[in-house]
């Protein structure tokens, strides 16, 4: 046996250990978020009984999902080589909470009826509306009580954060990081309205887009406030950040891609969904530059189409893979996801935790869901 396999045989195993550590720590985060909903549901029903629908609806749709924002914010911890505690999964629950008062609201700003394969939060509240009889819209009625359980989802998450016992100076950092976050992530969501609202968009707004509404708050944000919360230095959290921001671009990429071209029984959303809300991602803006006359005449009959059938949605397929818009999407994922990579790989984070990142880059460029 070689030196170097020498050494890089029990690299390889701790790089796996590491893995396996993030796989029991998520099961962590699962069993913290499930006993904090119950605590506080049980709150809520001390209120009033009818609080039920409320506390039954916020749980289903809790459940669930990538935990992608509670993995980073792991590895933003590991990454200092401090040892996880009750208080990394604390602040890995907040970042799922936050993550989930976010889609609730998403989805009701994109009319969106299944998230993960089950109605949407205002679809199920109106639903509940039609099957008691009550008086009114029933949609209305269910945004509304999707707009209140999104804040319920943002408070909670300010709750398990400031609870999670952080030395006072790893707090006030952890906090910086979390509340710039969130301001950004809304400011990101207004200019999404606001470019879907305009006749034209340029490809570098929709970038603008991308990056504030979801790539810095999916892996940025989450990777910098694990690394803060466990005392990282300035060094380190602008390594998080080199990583961050290409592989959350990407992420997001990928997520535009799914949206048009994805396995509904895999996504949990209704392919060609994207298309029907119009929006403006940069699969669509350089399908649009590109196309011939025929081609945008296509576009401009089925973007924003709520009505658009199965024909109208591979009608819109067709033009996107003919004009090379998918092609080049495809290309900036690889390129992205190689940056991030590399970034982590050539900084002074400890090797298990680079191995780990950089092969979870290119698993959540690669997903299928």
């Amino acid at each position: 046996m070689t030196a170097t396999a020498e050494h890089a045989a029990p690299r390889q195993r701790e790089d796996l250990a590491e893995v396996a550590d993030a796989a029991a720590f998520l099961e962590r985060v699962e069993a913290r978020l499930d006993t904090f909903l119950a605590a506080r549901s049980s709150l809520l029903l001390e209120v009033s009984p009818d609080l039920q629908p409320v506390t039954r609806i916020l749980r289903e749709v809790a459940r669930g999902g990538k935990r992608l924002r509670a993995t980073f914010g792991y590895w933003g911890w590991r990454a200092t080589g401090t040892p996880v505690t009750d208080a990394t999964v604390d602040v890995a629950a907040a970042l799922e909470l936050f993550h989930l008062a976010a889609l609730v609201h998403d989805d009701l700003m994109d009319h969106s009826a299944t998230r993960r394969g089950v109605p949407t939060v205002h679809t199920a509240f109106a639903g509940q509306h039609r099957r008691g009889g009550l008086r009114g819209d029933a949609a209305e009625f269910g945004n509304g009580a999707a707009l209140l359980v999104g804040d319920l989802c943002l408070t909670w998450s300010d709750e398990l954060l400031d609870g999670s016992l952080l030395a006072p100076a790893r707090h006030v950092a952890a906090r910086r990081i979390y509340n710039l976050m969130r301001t950004q992530v809304v400011a990101g969501q207004y200019l999404d309205v606001l470019e879907q609202s305009r006749d034209h968009t340029t490809v570098d707004a929709a970038r603008t887009v991308l990056q504030f509404k979801s790539a810095k708050y999916t892996v940025e944000h989450p990777l910098m406030l694990g690394g803060a919360a466990a005392g990282a230095g300035p060094d380190l959290l602008r390594a998080c950040s080199a990583y961050g921001l290409p592989v959350g671009e990407a992420f997001q990429l990928r997520d535009d891609v799914l949206g048009v071209f994805g396995d509904e029984t895999r996504t949990g959303k209704p392919v060609g969904d994207d298309l029907r809300e119009g929006k403006k991602t940069l699969l669509v803006l350089v399908a649009r530059d590109r196309a011939d006359r025929a081609g945008r005449e296509v576009l401009e009959a089925g973007l924003g189409n709520r009505d658009l059938d199965a024909a109208g949605v591979a009608a819109l397929q067709q033009v996107l893979v003919s004009t090379g818009a998918l092609d080049l999407v495809e290309q900036r994922i690889a390129e992205l996801t190689a940056r991030g990579a590399d970034a982590i790989r050539t900084s002074d984070v400890p090797a298990p935790v680079a191995s780990g990142l950089a092969e979870l880059a290119e698993r959540i460029a690669g997903r299928a869901s």
